[in-house]
């Protein structure tokens, strides 16, 4: 019997600089307090290298025009 499975966990890929570049890509509304609430804590991910926590602030963000939290 052939068992081509792998059976235990691969190196992690490194993407590359800039990847997240357009993920990140929002700003956010003048005078909405959170819309600054939601960029200060993006800037504050970004600056720990928290690339994936920062893509969901900034997602908040660019929501904005929906009416989710004005």
């Amino acid at each position: 019997m052939n068992d081509d499975r792998i059976s235990y966990q691969e190196k992690p890929i490194d993407l590359p600089v800039g990847f997240f570049a357009w993920l990140l890509d929002c700003r956010p509304v003048v005078g909405c307090e959170t819309c600054q609430a939601a960029w200060q804590s993006l800037t504050d991910a970004k600056a720990k290298g928290d690339d994936w926590g920062a893509s969901g602030y900034a997602h908040k963000i660019r929501e904005h025009h929906t009416g989710g939290h004005t």
